[in-house]
C-alpha cells in the first residue's frame, strides 16, 4: 500500500473487509500505535541507558574511535526516541481535525525513521559495551554482526517479502 494513496487498496478493504476508508485508517492508526507502544518503552530505556555512562568510573577508558562511536549511538538514541513519540504529539495537535490520513502517512514515516535510528543506536551500543568487556576487536566484529542482524531482520527479509507474490487471502 502506497501510504500516500490508500485508495489504492480501498477496492481489497471494502471486499475482505467491508471497511470505509475511515474504518481503515482508525484500524492503521490502532495498530501503528500499538507498534510504537513495543518501541517506545525500549527506546527510552537504551537511552536512558546511554546517557548515564559517562558517569561511570570506566568510562574514561574509551578512547576516541569509541567515544565517536558513542556520542554517534546517543545522537541516533535521541533522535529515534523523538521520532518514535513524535506520532504522539502530531497526534495531539491534530487532535479533531479531521485529519487522520494526513496523521498515518505522517506516523508511518517517523515509525520507520524511528525503527531505522534504533537499529543504529543497538549496533552501536554492542560495539561500546562489548569494546569496554573484550577490547577494540571484539566491539568491531560485535557491532558489526548487530547492524548485520539488524539489516537483516528489520529491513531486507521484510523488503523482499513486500517484493514477494501477492498471495491472496480467505
Amino acid at each position: 500500500m502506497d501510504v500516500d494513496h490508500p485508495e489504492a487498496d480501498q477496492r481489497w478493504d471494502d471486499r475482505e473487509r467491508s471497511e470505509t476508508p475511515t474504518e481503515r485508517l482508525d484500524r492503521n492508526w490502532a495498530t501503528l500505535l500499538q507498534e510504537l507502544r513495543v518501541t517506545q518503552t525500549g527506546v527510552q530505556l537504551l537511552t536512558g541507558f546511554l546517557l548515564t555512562l559517562p558517569f561511570q568510573q570506566r568510562f574514561d577508558r574509551l578512547d576516541d574511535l569509541m567515544r565517536a562511536v558513542y556520542v554517534t549511538t546517543v545522537g541516533c538514541s535521541i533522535a529515534a526516541t523523538i521520532a518514535l513519540v513524535a506520532p504522539v504529539a502530531t497526534h495531539r495537535l491534530l487532535f479533531r481535525q479531521r485529519r487522520l490520513n494526513e496523521l498515518v502517512s505522517a506516523a508511518h514515516r517517523l515509525a520507520i525513521a524511528g525503527l531505522l535510528l534504533l537499529g543504529l543506536s543497538l549496533a552501536g551500543v554492542a560495539a561500546v559495551v562489548i569494546d569496554m568487556v573484550y577490547g577494540h576487536d571484539a566491539a568491531l566484529g560485535a557491532g558489526a554482526l548487530a547492524l548485520l542482524a539488524f539489516v537483516t531482520s528489520w529491513l531486507a527479509v521484510p523488503l523482499m517479502m513486500r517484493a514477494g507474490e501477492r498471495r491472496p487471502t480467505r
